[in-house]
């Protein structure tokens, strides 16, 4: 008898009352215990005010429907569809919308609709894999800021595709301890292709220049990687390093020249098609031949064999570093070993002493920045300590 006295009065009544009244119908389903007569004609009566022309109606409808368990289908599903005030709430709440509801809003709705469906908690791998190929950027940034979201790698690469020249999702994704290395990578590249198209774009350098600037901080971040990377995630970068070319001879000296001997095994191991322990074994061999062999079986240049034995007997004599700090940068005396041997050298090729130059300039320009570094900070302290004492 009430619901029939309500449907009667709803119909004149101002918008914000009916939007309340609406609200109390909406709690009573819910949690009422009300007749089945009663029941019925409420479900009818919340089904009809769908059509109420203010979105005030429906959006308290949608408030108090979002999270339950219980609500009736046929209205969050009629909610889900309407416009964004009123849809948004069910959109990142409802238990009810299964995955295939939610990958059909994400391909047909907006990009409000795309971000509040980003936030929702337990996101499976299929409803992710929706946002991250049609999915704006904003709902990509939603997506990687949701500790609930399950992506998978090809959603990751998807994201980095479309939307990685933007910083909010690349600083977004680099702070997730967890991202695969492969995209981290896949973000490094990202941003030096982007930077070297800007700064050849206004003539700040040539086309060429930006390019070989940009490649040499892709190596440099890829040792970074690779520095933090461990396991089958070293394996993947490394697969992937291959598969897109970028495991070069200047990348797997510049590994060896870091004393990242993680990354100069596994690429190794990968090149030669040998196993990692079978593949350390035979660095740890010190026998020239055992080198030459494994470098000619990894199809590596001749003239870059010197290189790679000089290197790795100066890292016997001082020990190879197993930090990270020390894992991502030019072991400055390594380097200079390994050029003065290069330069009298008959075998090395020009490209090769150039790379070596390059890094040697690299590597001391990096040493001078931690020497000033500790003086400053050393002069910091001296100076915290005379004004204690004063």
């Amino acid at each position: 008898m009430i619901v029939r006295q309500f449907i009667s009065w709803v119909r004149t009544a101002p918008a914000g009352e009916r939007a309340e009244a609406t609200r109390a119908l909406a709690r009573a389903w819910l949690v009422s215990d009300l007749s089945e007569e009663d029941r019925v004609a409420a479900e009818g009566a919340l089904l009809m005010l769908l059509d109420d022309p203010s979105p005030l109606v429906r959006q308290a409808m949608a408030e108090v429907f979002a999270r339950s368990t219980e609500a009736p289908g046929a209205i969050v599903q009629a909610l889900s569809l309407d416009q964004p005030s009123v849809a948004l709430p069910v959109l990142e709440h409802s238990p009810l919308l299964i995955d295939a509801d939610l990958v059909d809003l994400i391909a047909t709705g907006n990009g409000e609709v795309q971000c509040a469906i980003a936030r929702r908690v337990n996101l499976p791998p299929s409803v992710c894999a929706a946002i991250a190929e049609v999915g704006t950027a904003a709902a990509a940034l939603e997506l990687i800021e949701n500790a609930y979201a399950e992506l998978a790698p090809f959603s990751w690469d998807r994201i980095v595709e479309r939307h990685g020249h933007l910083a909010a999702i690349r600083e977004s994704m680099l702070e997730l301890e967890d991202l695969p290395a492969t995209t981290r990578l896949a973000l490094v590249a990202k941003l030096s292709d982007t930077l070297a198209q800007f700064v050849a774009a206004r003539n700040w350098l040539s086309t060429d220049r930006a390019g070989r600037i940009a490649s040499e901080a892709r190596e440099r971040s890829t040792v970074n990687i690779a520095a933090r990377s461990l396991g089958e995630d070293m394996h993947e970068l490394v697969l992937h390093l291959r598969a897109t070319g970028q495991l070069t001879a200047g990348l797997i000296l510049r590994a060896l020249l870091s004393g990242n001997l993680e990354l100069f095994d596994h690429a190794l191991a990968e090149l030669s098609g040998l196993p990692p322990a079978r593949v350390s074994s035979l660095l740890h061999d010190r026998g020239a031949a055992s080198l030459q062999a494994l470098l000619t079986r990894a199809g590596l240049p001749e003239s870059t064999f010197g290189a790679f034995r000089v290197a790795l007997e100066v890292g016997h004599e001082t020990g190879f570093v197993d930090t990270f700090d020390g894992a991502v940068r030019l072991r400055r005396r390594m380097v200079e070993r390994v050029l003065t041997h290069c330069e009298t050298d008959p075998q090395a090729a020009e490209p090769l002493l150039i790379l070596l130059r390059r890094f040697a300039t690299e590597a001391a320009r990096e040493e001078a920045r931690m020497f000033c570094d500790e003086v400053a900070h050393d002069a910091v302290v001296l100076m915290q300590h005379d004004l204690i004492a004063a």
